[in-house]
């Protein structure tokens, strides 16, 4: 008689219960900051609203009650795969987490987004000089859950600093040149992939590296999460991008067609600017101009019949297998090497 196969573990299941782990203490953390800091944080976060009544929205969000928290949740399977406590890597979740969050904050004054996850961003809401220095709050604060943390390495959680660090520094290297492709009429396939690897893929490299390392990981191991994860992020990406241009306002909390809008130089429209098609001089042409409401379909039209949306496609597939490659060969104990493949599954396939 041939034993049963064992059921592949929900994304949701997952996030939920590494959620009840992440929530309080970024909490804790958050509760920290000074109150004008907190203010604006808590807002972002979902926990209340611009007067600071309490809205119930949960604690890791991105704003709104409405994200996931993957991150973290990578974080903490990795160290939990390694076989570590899952609550020594806490810190370096939520670490991670704030991060994140600061990029979100600061993303959204810099592309001038007036709404994140259905409701105002912190800019539109506080104005952009106090979402920026709340944003800066939340990464100072990073750091230094970090580095107070427990850690299993020899320094505590001074270990993790410097890796923070160095991804925290792709991250901004990242953004900086997704600004810089906005005044440039020609931005290389390849550049553009190498900014999103620094903007996105980075931190969720690190996630995975930091978990790895707090669960006391082999260096081997590390270094096959940390490929994992930056082949995860990357992904993810790309299916972002997607969404900015095709996802349904409902489910994303943006207005439809928000990256076009702002003639983002995103994967699915550098792939179709580089085809070589009619279809990419003609959005080429269209994008040279600031785009008014009814270019706005016609460009998202260009960008598929340009070959755009498929090389998107077909890229996070080839991505997904490689991460899901990186993962097995790491040798994490089963429950957690399914849990993370049901992550890497959710940010390869959501509509949000």
């Amino acid at each position: 008689m041939t034993e049963p196969v064992a059921a592949r573990p929900c994304a949701a299941d997952v996030l939920a219960r590494t959620r009840d782990l992440l929530d309080p203490a970024l909490r804790r953390a958050v509760g920290t900051l000074p109150p004008s800091m907190r203010r604006v944080a808590g807002y972002h976060f979902g926990w209340w609203d611009a007067r600071g009544r309490p809205t119930g929205g949960a604690g890791g969000t991105g704003g709104g009650g409405g994200g996931k928290a993957l991150r973290p949740a990578f974080t903490l399977l990795a160290a939990e795969g390694a076989g570590g406590e899952t609550t020594a890597a806490l810190p370096a979740a939520v670490a991670v987490e704030l991060v994140h969050n600061f990029s979100l904050i600061h993303d959204d004054v810099m592309d001038g987004d007036r709404v994140r996850r259905h409701r105002p961003t912190a800019w539109a809401v506080f104005g952009r000089a106090q979402a920026i220095l709340a944003g800066d709050s939340l990464l100072a604060l990073a750091f230094a859950v970090l580095a107070t943390g427990t850690g299993s390495g020899p320094d505590g959680g001074t270990d993790g600093v410097p890796v923070l660090a160095a991804r925290v520094q792709s991250l901004l290297d990242g953004q900086s040149a997704d600004l810089d492709f906005e005044e440039r009429a020609e931005v290389g396939l390849e550049e553009c992939v190498r900014m999103a690897e620094g903007k996105t893929a980075a931190l969720f490299g690190c996630a995975c590296a930091l978990g790895a390392s707090y669960g006391g990981a082999t260096p081997s191991q590390s270094v096959l999460l940390e490929a994992f994860g930056a082949r995860v992020g990357l992904a993810f990406q790309i299916v972002d991008d997607l969404l900015g241009i095709w996802g349904d306002p409902a489910a994303t909390g943006k207005p439809v067609h928000s990256d076009l809008r702002n003639r983002k130089k995103s994967l699915p429209v550098v792939a179709a600017l580089a085809s070589g098609t009619p279809a990419g001089a003609a959005l080429a042409a269209l994008y040279r101009r600031p785009l008014a409401e009814p270019d706005l379909a016609r460009a998202a039209r260009l960008v598929e019949e340009a070959g755009g949306r498929a090389w998107s496609l077909a890229r996070v597939d080839g991505l997904l297998d490689e991460a899901l490659e990186s993962l097995r060969a790491a040798g994490l104990t089963p429950e957690a090497t399914a849990g993370l493949e049901a992550l890497a599954r959710l940010a390869a396939d959501r509509d949000r």
